[in-house]
Parts: structure tokens; sequence; C-alpha cells
């Protein structure tokens, strides 16, 4: 019952909303009979962000259906909201639809010529968004889009996106798969311990686990890759909550704490295939140099760190 009379609060919120483009200049508008609500659905299996390392590979599968109302047709349009601030569009990429249900494939290419301030996939970055939306029309001839000029909702109900069977807008963010967890074998050297604790001459060997937080974000298991456990302290890993790292599109970001709450900077010295060389440090004064082989004896992306 709750959920019915949601319904027609916001049903009654669209229709005080909905106003016709056209206008003469003045105050007069031709308020519409019917309001509308999309909703867009992405394609099983279809990215649902722009992958900035495949770009040129982008294919982006979606739907959009009426999920409320009763238009005419409506208007498939996009904005670019970059990640300065600058805001791109609105694009109409398909116009006058009047049968619906209707799938589309928009690729990376697509997107940019959209877009005449976007000359290429260099102009794409990292946290630009590609907005899409709809803009209807009606019997009496009004129109209404979902978003405004500067990209806003268009509509009087502020609980609309709390409506779980309506996708009423499509954001796609770009970033860039990240797949670096597993259990990976490490083979660690030239530790050093602050205050001259006396560490081990030679290697030390052991395994570390990166765990997926989401986001590109990963737990570590020991931060120091066998340090600890030598004979610099004979103490347990390096690790806590907090001992995390991240992933953006290749670039490494460290800086997690271990159980101490100290701080570790990873910096990456080379990637050769499945082997990852990096050396480490952290705010005590302990620091180590240690080669990663990925688990499976699979290659390792294109990893770097500032």
């Amino acid at each position: 019952m709750k959920t019915k009379y949601n319904i027609i609060i916001l049903l009654i919120s669209i229709l005080l909303g909905v106003t016709a483009c056209d206008n003469d200049g003045g105050d007069s508008v031709i308020e519409t009979s019917y309001g509308a609500l999309p909703d867009f659905s992405i394609v099983e299996g279809s990215a649902d962000f722009i992958d900035l390392t495949s770009f040129d590979d982008l294919v982006l599968q979606f739907t959009v259906d009426v999920g409320l109302g009763n238009p005419e047709s409506f208007d498939l349009k996009a904005f670019y909201l970059t990640t300065d601030g600058d805001l791109y569009g609105p694009a109409t990429l398909d116009a006058n639809v009047t049968t619906f249900p209707k799938e589309y494939m928009i690729t990376g290419a697509d997107i940019i010529n959209a877009f005449p301030e976007l000359n290429s996939a260099d102009d794409v970055q990292v946290g630009d968004v590609f907005k899409l939306f709809t803009g209807f029309t009606f019997s009496d001839g009004s129109s209404f889009d979902i978003l405004n000029e500067n990209a806003e909702a268009n509509y009087y109900a502020p609980d609309f996106d709390a409506f779980p069977m309506f996708t009423a807008k499509l954001d796609y963010v770009v970033s860039c798969a990240s797949d670096l967890a597993g259990t990976h074998s490490f083979v660690s050297s030239n530790l050093q311990a602050a205050y001259g604790y006396g560490c081990p001459s030679g290697q030390v060997t052991g395994t570390v686990v990166w765990t997926a937080q989401g986001g590109g974000t990963y737990l570590t298991s020991d931060l120091g890759f066998g340090q600890y456990e030598s004979s610099c302290w004979g103490d347990t890993p390096a690790t806590s909550g907090g001992a995390t790292f991240s992933e953006v599109c290749g670039e490494i970001i460290s800086g997690g704490t271990d159980q101490y709450g100290l701080t570790y900077i990873w910096v990456i010295t080379g990637v050769n295939g499945s082997e990852l060389s990096m050396s480490w440090s952290n705010d005590y004064g302990d620091s180590g140099d240690v080669v990663i082989t990925r688990e499976g004896g699979a290659d390792w992306p294109a990893l770097f760190t500032e």
C-alpha cells in the first residue's frame, strides 16, 4: 500500500514539473496532460563503466524504455562532464523514437563524435562521466527533458531515484578495470630495520595475499613483504584493516598502514612479465626491495608509481 501511495505522489510531482519547451518569450507555456519516466537497463554482460585502457574497443549496450506515462516519443540525449568540471552538451544521440524499449550500442568513437569538445580518446580522462537521459514529447505537443541544461534533475520529486523499479538516467564513469587480486609469491632482499636491528643478509621468500575491496582498492596481507617476520623484528606480518593500496589505470597508489599505524610507501622499479619489482619504506625507517611473482604466472599489467 505504501509503495502505491508513493508512486501516486511521484506522478503528481512529475506532472507538476512537466512543461512545454515551446515558449513565446513570455510566461505562457503549454501544460502536458501526461508525465513520463524513462527506464534504462544495461544489457547483461555489458560494461557499466568506460574503461579508459580499452576506449577504442568500447561498446556500451543498454535499453531505454518508458517506465511510467504515455509519451508519443523520446529523444536519447547525453551530457559529458569532465573531471575538471566542464560540461559538454546536451547532444542528441537518437531522435523521435516511437517504439520502445529500444536497445542501443554506443562505441568510444560515438562518444567522441557526439561532442565537438572531444577530439580523440586523448581528451578522455579518468573521472569523466558520460550521462545519458531522455527527452519526452507528448500528444499535446509539449516536451520534457529528464535533465536540465546543467545536467541536473528536471523534476520536482525529491525521492525520484529511490524507486528501484526505474533507472531514470544512466551515468558511465571513465575508469579502468582492475584485477590484481590473488595469492602472489615474493622474494625480498636488502631488508633494513630502523635503529640498527639485525636483518638477514640474504633473501626472504613468502606469499602475499591481495584481496579486492572494490573500486580498484586492495587489502594486502603484508605491506613489508616478510620484513617483520624475518630476523629484522621476529614479528607478525605488517598488516591491518588499513593495509590497503589502490590501482587507478595502472598507477599504484600506496600509503597503507600496519598494526602499529606506520605508513608504507611503495615505489615500482620494474615490470617484467609476471615479475613486479618494488622498493618500499615506512615512516619508522624500515625498508626493502621485493620481486612479486603473480599468481599463476600471468603477466602484470603496465603498473607504475608516481
